[in-house]
């Protein structure tokens, strides 16, 4: 691990509830701060005053901002993936449209709540090779999964469907990521209706 890295990971990590619940509140609180303040203002200082805990607590759990910003990073890949996961175990609308509404609104829905942190995660959020890792594993998969959409369903008319699906998969994250935290955010339905007609009128032309 480099010094980089090490710099970023958390200091403790909970075993007990109580600390769980405290690392929860830092978190919390500076999930609250950094989308109000921004990334320089949002000191440590303001996030302990915020959670309600001392700075010397908060040194505890993560050595500084950096750290705290990096674990927000993991927990919004996090609450992406589990939100994709449960769509894919549940069963899938008829056609290749609704599928696709399916997935875009989830991915929206994932990143409507805080759109200033999203940009500042986006931004300045430091990554380690691991959580990269983590992500392209994640993506790998995703887009497997959609390959295998492809390949099986009978309105799709792309014949390269494994280029088709990562276009479709990589396109979806950053045009979401991009819009949804842009200075003047697109309206959600709007953004839905028409990536959804996007991606549709792609694979089925």
């Amino acid at each position: 691990m480099s010094l980089g890295e090490r710099r970023i990971q958390p200091r403790k990590q909970p075993r007990q509830v109580r600390a769980e619940l405290t690392r929860e509140r830092i978190l919390t609180a500076a999930a609250h701060v950094f989308g109000e303040f921004g990334y320089a203002a949002g000191t440590t200082n303001r996030i302990a005053e915020h959670a309600g805990i001392s700075i010397g607590s908060l040194y505890q759990y993560f050595p500084n901002k950096d750290a705290i910003l990096a674990e927000l990073l993991v927990r919004h890949l996090d609450e992406g993936t589990a939100a994709t996961e449960r769509i894919q175990r549940g069963e899938l609308p008829a056609s290749i449209e609704e599928i696709f509404r399916v997935f875009v609104r989830g991915a929206i829905e994932t990143h409507l709540g805080n759109p200033q942190l999203l940009r500042l995660l986006m931004e300045q959020a430091p990554r380690s090779k691991e959580l990269l890792d983590k992500v392209e594993r994640l993506k790998q998969s995703l887009v497997s999964y959609v390959q295998e959409l492809f390949d099986t369903h009978p309105e799709v008319r792309v014949a390269d469907t494994e280029t088709a699906a990562r276009l479709c998969v990589t396109t979806t994250e950053l045009v979401v990521h991009q819009l949804v935290a842009d200075h003047e955010p697109v309206d959600a339905g709007k953004l839905e209706n028409e990536m959804v007609a996007m991606l549709t009128r792609y694979v089925t032309a």
